[in-house]
């Protein structure tokens, strides 16, 4: 072999012998909808929502409060309750206690919902924030107990209530009393009525079962997120059960709008702003 190829051949091995440059981690994310990879920090710059297609991301309850409230206004209350595991649960292996524990870590919040005072544009509201990084936003009898709270609270000092729904449903893990809880909070929303309360709800991705089937919508203004999958049992669920094809879009926000179960989709960019004029303007 000539001695130049022979050159070229050892620095061709030296170079294929190099490590590669890692790429940092958390550098890029994929959206889900139109699977574009994305920079991270430009989604988060756009308040989590893809640059390309305007999908919402999910996002945890100090992100959507840090978004929503005016800066260093929420006061968050009883965020010590815990639940006690009230059916000493145990799912292969894993125990009730040691899911709640789990999600306490991932989620840096004891329970699925965030409770507190805050301003919006200036307008004092009670605030409800549901947490998805907690069992999925899971409605369970502390849930229930904090969403009442908060009931009582608007309806003492006279401020309407905005409650931010992300929930994947009753939480099994307490069984018929977390189903409970449904007929708690829809008794607790029906008081704030009569007491001429004013209620907002906000529906995300996702907003479904036993949270869909009580406080959810039951709000005086109804509001989604673009895209966000709003229903009681899932689609898939549905067809299997009643054997037929389902319309496109069902369940989504656009169709929810479309039958008239919301009143209206909003952009994340735009929910604080619409909801101080629908203070401004509904408020008794």
């Amino acid at each position: 072999m000539p001695i130049m190829a022979k050159e070229a051949k050892s620095k061709w091995n030296g170079f294929s012998l190099k490590k590669r440059k890692e790429m940092p981690d958390g550098l890029w994310t994929r959206c889900p909808a139109c699977e574009q990879m994305l920079y991270k920090s430009a989604v988060e710059k756009n308040l989590n929502v893809c640059p390309e297609c305007d999908y919402h991301f999910r996002i945890d309850s100090l992100t959507r409060i840090s978004y929503l409230v005016d800066e260093g206004s929420f006061e968050e209350t009883h965020e010590h309750l815990t639940s006690n595991d009230p059916l000493d649960f145990n799912f292969r292996g894993t125990t009730y206690r040691q899911r709640l524990k789990a999600d306490e870590h991932k989620s840096g919040t004891k329970e699925a919902i965030r409770i507190g005072k805050a301003f919006i544009k200036g307008r004092g509201v009670v605030l409800a924030v549901m947490e998805p990084n907690f069992l999925m936003g899971s409605m369970g009898y502390v849930v229930g107990e904090k969403l009442c709270l908060a009931v009582e609270k608007a309806i003492e000092e006279k401020l309407p209530l905005v409650a931010i729904c992300s929930s994947g449903g009753a939480r099994m893990h307490e069984g018929v009393v977390s189903l409970g809880q449904m007929a708690k909070t829809s008794a607790a929303i029906a008081k704030l009525d009569r007491e001429g309360g004013f209620f907002i709800s906000v529906l995300t991705d996702p907003t479904t079962g036993g949270v869909t089937a009580s406080f959810a919508m039951l709000g005086d203004c109804l509001i989604a997120e673009p895209k966000a999958l709003i229903g009681f049992a899932g689609p898939r669920t549905i067809a299997e059960t009643i054997k037929v094809e389902l319309p496109e879009g069902f369940q989504t926000a656009e169709f929810m709008l479309e039958h008239g179960f919301v009143d209206m989709i909003v952009h994340r960019k735009d929910l604080r702003s619409e909801i101080a004029r629908l203070i401004d303007y509904c408020q008794k």
